[in-house]
């Protein structure tokens, strides 16, 4: 069964953010960081990391 990354993500955050209840700021911090972290000179390091 393949499940695209798009809705694993989707439903992994609806769940972590129902169970856990991080507070909004929280959520905000780290959207905002892996986005930034995404287009920095860090992500082939990342990308390569992960992989």
């Amino acid at each position: 069964m393949d499940v695209p990354l798009w809705l694993a993500l989707i439903v992994v955050g609806w769940l972590g953010i129902k169970l856990v209840r991080p507070p909004g700021w929280l959520i905000a911090v780290l959207l905002l960081g892996g986005f930034l972290l995404a287009d920095s000179v860090l992500a082939p390091v990342i990308d390569s990391a992960v992989k």
